[in-house]
């Protein structure tokens, strides 16, 4: 699918700052701005590198402006707000269009000439480039300056004043970087050191953010384009101490990587295959644990066990990258301690953070998708169903976190300051959504696990009489304690609280999983509920709008983010398990079926609004018309994703 954006799309600078780029080098790099070259956040940048891990990225150059000389006359391509608006440069005005199906391009036109930038982000390397096409149909030579804006300072950090760039040749130095550059410029000039401390960062400030930003330059690149000629040009950018690909074989080996990205998940849906070039930005190496990973988010989430486990399904499984699975699933096991995998991983000598009471259980539900899809049994006996039981173990006897399974047979997580569900803001001493007590998604997910492991212990004949009785005890339990008989529908937590009786989104995933804990007649009710109450066409609300704690919109200052975060704040993600559940609900029916395609068509006009061709973290809770949080979430587009594999497999 591409993605075409005209003269209308940015007619004035707040509707070109709405939409936003993203290119990432499978390391934790990634290249975004908006798609009139303007930066609206602190975490833009053109070329974000990782230099040692996923956590540790350098904002290298934020951006490049650009000016074209015709004679005398200098017209100035790029965009950006100033603090003192007059200040403003409104390059767009002269941007015909934007475009992208596999790499952003821009198509500039002024007076006869017209230019074409492509932007390429090496997969596995530090490296970017820049290809300029120049077609000079005016009655002048003419001359593009490219003008770098460098930073060289980690991700988010805000400059005070200018580095001591150390420039030898085509290389600068400073902070322990060394940034090599490659081009065929015409010319090359170094000035005096320029350092602008007054970037506006709107989208900052909406989000109580700093919204003042810097950049320094010193540099320009020229490109001479005489009459009626075409010229093309590369402007490359590189951390890496090797011998530097040229910038046409640069494009090609991305676009060829991702067209087999495409062909290898095998999808026939348009927006389908959009999303399988969408989930590959997440899944990196990890240098830390030499393995895969994937990020939560762009532009500041890591990855995390919890988001990584559910995104695996529809990013690595879903779009048949086995072995990659494979490799995440080993890093999780590796870490595995007392029945949990991390929440947050290590990074050098920093130990595992483990609050996690669902990222172990998310792991054995991947684990039997992966067998699924795959049909790898040999995996499955020699690697991962060991630590199935592991965690099985742990769960019953108990385990940090006071995450224990109870005389009840369901699982108990969470006591005071405790973040065990993905419900997980803490504020201070405040959690908005403690959730401690029985959750019902843990618990739902608790049944699935012990039913998957009855399934793989039969295949490998291990007696799976414990399984079976304890599943058939926490089917019970569940059905006992969770439903709620007023709304029809489950009850958030068992802990005795009043919340416990919120109508929240995590009900869903007790239908959604392989083996439901439920009725058929209950999970007909849930999914009902959950669609009157929680549907969108964006993603779920988190609680409903009936309820007096829900909250309708999501901005200000973090602590007001934070206490609406998950207090009917809509998520993308869970939509995928709503679909799922629809579909499982009514026997994947060609007339459910044809309704849930009906309904995923406006995650076309979702990809092209935010960050173009992907899904963003949440939605405003009342109206969700504007992407909010991470421009681009992994699980949000997995879960979705998810939806197609399912659709076609069925």
């Amino acid at each position: 699918m591409k993605f075409i954006y005209g003269k209308n799309d940015f007619k004035t600078f707040e509707r070109g700052n709405e939409y936003t780029y993203l290119l990432s080098n499978a390391l934790g790099g990634f290249s975004s701005t908006t798609i009139i070259n303007s930066l609206t956040r602190n975490d833009h940048s053109l070329f974000m590198a990782c230099t040692k891990d996923s956590t540790n990225r350098k904002n290298i150059i934020s951006k490049v402006d650009e000016i074209l000389h015709i004679g005398a006359e200098e017209i100035n391509l790029s965009s950006q707000q100033y603090v003192c608006y007059t200040k403003n440069k409104e390059g767009f005005t002269h941007l015909h269009s934007f475009s992208q199906e596999y790499l952003p391009e821009w198509n500039y036109f002024y007076n006869g000439v017209e230019i074409k930038k492509t932007i390429v982000y090496e997969h596995g390397k530090n490296t970017l480039g820049i290809k300029y096409s120049i077609v000079n149909n005016s009655s002048h030579n003419v001359k593009l300056e490219i003008i770098p804006v460098f930073q060289f300072a980690n991700r988010g950090e805000v400059l005070s004043e200018p580095h001591n760039f150390t420039l030898d040749g085509d290389s600068i130095s400073d902070n322990n970087i060394t940034l090599n550059i490659h081009s065929n410029y015409t010319e090359k000039s170094e000035k005096d050191v320029i350092f602008e401390n007054d970037y506006y960062f709107a989208y900052d400030a909406v989000d109580g953010r700093t919204s003042v930003g810097s950049g320094t330059t010193f540099l320009s690149y020229f490109y001479n384009c005489s009459i009626k000629e075409e010229k093309e040009y590369e402007l490359i950018f590189t951390l890496e101490n090797e011998n530097i690909k040229d910038i046409d074989t640069l494009i090609n080996n991305e676009i060829s990587r991702q067209k087999n990205l495409i062909k290898q998940a095998g999808y026939t849906d348009e927006l389908a295959q959009s999303l399988v070039r969408a989930s590959d930005q997440f899944i990196i190496t990890r240098t830390s644990t030499n393995s895969k990973t994937i990020l939560a988010g762009y532009p500041w989430f890591e990855d995390w066990g919890r988001d990584t486990m559910f995104a695996v399904l529809g990013s690595c499984i879903g779009t048949k990258r086995y072995d990659d699975a494979k490799n995440i699933f080993r890093t999780f096991i590796k870490y595995l301690d007392k029945g949990l995998m991390p929440n947050i991983f290590p990074e050098g000598i920093i130990k595992p953070l483990y609050n996690t009471a669902d990222a172990s259980l998310l792991y054995v539900y991947a684990l039997y998708e992966y067998y699924l899809a795959s049909g790898d049994i040999s995996f499955v006996e020699t690697e991962g169903f060991t630590p199935v039981l592991e965690i099985i173990k742990w769960y019953k006897k108990g385990t940090d976190f006071n995450i224990y399974m109870d005389k009840d047979s369901l699982i108990h997580a969470g006591e005071g300051l405790h973040q065990v569900t993905w419900m997980d803001v803490r504020f201070g001493e405040i959690l908005p959504t403690a959730r401690h007590g029985k959750p019902v998604e843990i618990n739902a997910f608790w049944y699935n696990a012990l039913k998957i492991a009855s399934f793989f212990g039969e295949k490998f004949n291990i007696d799976i009489t414990e399984f079976d009785s304890l599943s058939e005890k926490v089917k019970i339990s569940f059905q006992e304690k969770f439903w709620n008989k007023k709304e029809n529908c489950l009850k958030d937590v068992v802990s005795g609280n009043s919340y416990d009786y919120q109508v929240r989104s995590n009900q869903i995933w007790a239908v959604m999983v392989p083996f439901t804990p439920l009725t058929k007649e209950m999970s007909i009710l849930v999914v009902d509920k959950v669609y009157r109450e929680l549907y969108t066409p964006y993603g779920l609300r988190t609680l409903s709008k009936n309820d007096k704690q829900f909250c309708p919109e999501y901005g200000g200052s973090l602590f007001k983010r934070d206490m609406s975060y998950h207090q009917g704040t809509v998520w993308p993600f869970p939509l995928g398990g709503y679909f799922i559940s629809y579909l499982k609900v009514n026997n994947y029916s060609e007339s459910s079926k044809l309704k849930v395609r009906q309904k995923l068509e406006c995650f076309e006009s979702c990809l092209r609004e935010g960050c173009v061709g992907q899904i963003s973290e949440i939605y405003d809770g009342l109206t969700p018309n504007e992407s909010r949080g991470c421009f681009a979430q992994a699980w949000s587009v997995s879960e979705i994703l998810r939806v197609f594999q399912q659709l076609e497999k069925a």
